[in-house]
């Protein structure tokens, strides 16, 4: 069932009367039954929409609508589809207990995976979500592959009743679907040679699939299925070389390096990481595939929109992963404004000191960091670690945190969407 949520002032839906609380039941005749369908079925000038109002009235919108002018609807979230895995180093499995609802939901969803880009592993795709695919043309997705061999795919997931992901990702790709893909990476099981079986099934679908992730496993101090080895130096260096050899097959062949290494596997194995140009589009930079590169490339590009900051004292909050990374880059910031930047170190309390990352950091994390700092005039923590209701993952807020500390605090992403706006010289203090 499709919900509206909200009408937008001004809008079409708005001059028709639709209300909030209205189910949106077809559209031309064919039944709406979520997001999708809603989205697909209404791309006509000419709708005819069957509707059931909050009063239980049915009616019906004929509806002639300007060529590219939306109708001003906006739906209630859709359920999402549940995974039925059990993966050993799934995140929500290394969740600890007593927080919020909402982060213990596993999805495994192909409709956000095109929507959103969230990762699906499309075991749980049927015939017919398979023809919704090709017909709404749902491409690219994005798809957690893991492994290809049949028999070692069932074990990283956990799930004898797992389909066969090469004949999946074949029937879609011979319908035009693309992918990009990637491949948590577990010693002992997914690596070595069912890496590279995996990656060249991946290589046989062709242009089908755009790009592949390699990602090291991570896990917290709750993660009590995992079984496994942890992801240490010898291991990421391995994977690196085999990134590196086949992205030197891609290239010349494909004219992409097709198959990319995440951040973190340079880190675990102290390897440089590369520049922007390396890259190339960042198609998945939302999976830790060159978010370093990017930062450092934005950073440069705006550098010189900050303002002379002299004498400010700035505080910059990050992850074990990125501390080490940090100073190259306060370094250019403190150049270019006269500022004193001092990198904070802040270990995750949540999760425990396996996860580096700076975007998991949480409330009482930044908290214990800047205890007693009251010699700061600014502190800078990284935008990623909020959510679009100003909640860490802890559930304290960012508005509590600003009003517990002397010193302003802002999220950030890049220090320029920080610190460019301000007065030559002035660092505003904002209200808590």
């Amino acid at each position: 069932m499709v919900t509206v949520a909200r009408v937008r002032p001004g809008s079409i839906a708005e001059e028709l009367g639709l209300q909030p609380g209205t189910e949106l039941l077809a559209v031309n005749g064919r039944p709406v039954e979520d997001f999708l369908d809603w989205e697909f079925l209404t791309a006509d000038e000419g709708l005819l929409v069957r509707a059931r109002a909050p009063s239980g009235e049915d009616v019906e919108y004929d509806i002639e609508r300007p060529e590219g002018e939306s109708l001003g609807v906006e739906l209630v979230p859709p359920t999402v589809r549940r995974c039925a895995n059990r993966c050993e180093f799934c995140f929500i499995e290394g969740l600890p207990k007593g927080l919020r609802r909402n982060l213990y939901i596993r999805d495994d969803d192909y409709r956000l995976s095109f929507a959103y880009g969230n990762f699906a592993t499309l075991s749980n795709l049927k015939e017919r979500d398979e023809r919704r695919i090709v017909e709404y043309r749902l491409s690219p997705l994005y798809v957690s592959v893991h492994a290809t061999p049949w028999e070692a795919r069932k074990v990283l997931l956990n799930n004898p009743r797992v389909p066969n992901i090469v004949e999946q990702l074949q029937r879609l790709a011979s319908h035009g679907i693309r992918f990009h893909a990637q491949m948590v990476i577990v010693p002992g099981l997914n690596d070595g040679d069912i890496l590279e079986q995996s990656l060249q099934d991946l290589w046989d679908l062709g242009e089908a699939v755009i790009s592949v992730a390699v990602v090291p496993v991570g896990l917290t101090q709750f993660n009590h299925l995992y079984r496994g080895e942890s992801m240490g130096r010898e291991h990421a260096s391995a994977l690196l070389k085999a990134v590196s050899r086949w992205g030197a097959r891609a290239l010349p062949a494909r004219g992409t390096r097709w198959v990319f290494g995440s951040d973190e596997l340079y880190l675990l194995a102290r390897v440089p990481l590369p520049e922007a140009a390396f890259y190339e589009d960042f198609a998945q930079i939302e999976n830790g595939v060159g978010a370093v590169a990017s930062l450092r490339s934005r950073l440069a590009e705006g550098l010189s929109s900050l303002p002379p900051l002299p004498g400010h004292r700035i505080g910059v909050v990050t992850g074990t992963a990125m501390a080490p990374l940090m100073p190259e880059l306060v370094a250019q910031v403190a150049a270019r404004t006269g500022a004193s930047l001092e990198v904070i170190r802040s270990e995750n309390s949540l999760f425990g000191p396996g996860v580096t990352t700076a975007g998991l950091l949480t409330g009482a994390d930044f908290r214990r960091a800047l205890a007693g700092r009251d010699d700061l005039d600014l502190v800078l923590i990284p935008a990623e670690s909020i959510n679009d209701d100003g909640l860490f993952l802890d559930d304290d807020t960012f508005a509590a945190l600003r009003a517990a500390l002397p010193m302003p605090v802002r999220p950030s992403y890049d220090f320029i969407d920080a610190l460019s706006g301000q007065p030559d010289g002035a660092l505003a203090v904002e209200a808590a």
